[in-house]
């Protein structure tokens, strides 16, 4: 007999990933901009009192800009472009606009993501299966008593399924550039809502006549 089980958890964790694009003619100039910007962003997220564990700057990528010339019809190559990528842990959910604002004002220029979970999932994927296994019993007991007979001992238990997602906020894709992230910057905009955790088990019971 399969069980179900859906339960709803709080977010007490969010990561957010902000970017840094920089732009020049020369490839060294984009990236030395890059650098000092993406120094000062991380800074920022520093002085929101992040701890610097929780705070990691990605692989820097520097390749030439391409832009669609309308005259010519064709792709050209217009200087180099930097882009760094900062992944900043956050244990509070609700100092996510305060980051987000912190580092745009610094001068990161995307948004790239920011995503909620839970710093422990223990106590909620314990609730979640043992909720799926008395689902089982129940409608192991229904079925049973359509039957006439009655469920005994549990023969055999086996978790089938278990999910934990986590919630996005931002669309990675989305690469929300420095004026549309500073309109989001606000607590509404990353409202982390619920996360939902969902099991499923099979438990085999004996009948009793």
């Amino acid at each position: 007999m399969e069980g179900e089980a859906t339960v709803q958890a709080t977010p007490d964790q969010a990561t957010v990933r902000f970017g840094v694009v920089t732009r020049a003619d020369a490839p060294e100039a984009a990236r030395e901009e890059n650098g000092e910007t993406s120094s000062a962003a991380m800074e920022a997220a520093r002085a929101a009192d992040v701890p610097e564990d929780q705070i990691q700057m990605d692989q820097l990528q520097l390749r030439p800009r391409r832009v669609y010339d309308e005259e010519r019809r064709r792709t050209v190559e217009q200087g180099f472009e930097a882009i760094r990528t900062v992944r900043v842990t956050l244990n509070e959910v609700d100092r996510v606009p305060v980051l987000v604002a912190a580092v745009i004002e610094a001068g990161a220029n995307r948004v790239q993501s920011v995503e909620y979970g839970l710093q422990d999932r223990t106590e909620v994927r314990n609730q979640a299966l043992e909720e799926a296994a008395q689902n089982a019993r129940e409608k192991a007991e229904r079925l049973a008593a359509a039957l006439d007979v009655q469920i005994g001992a549990v023969r055999s238990i086996q978790e089938q399924h278990f999910s934990f997602p986590r919630v996005s906020q931002v669309d990675r894709a989305r690469a929300t550039m420095m004026n549309e992230a500073a309109e989001d910057a606000n607590p509404e905009a990353y409202a982390p809502g619920t996360i939902d955790v969902e099991a499923r088990v099979a438990v085999v019971f004996d009948l009793d006549q």
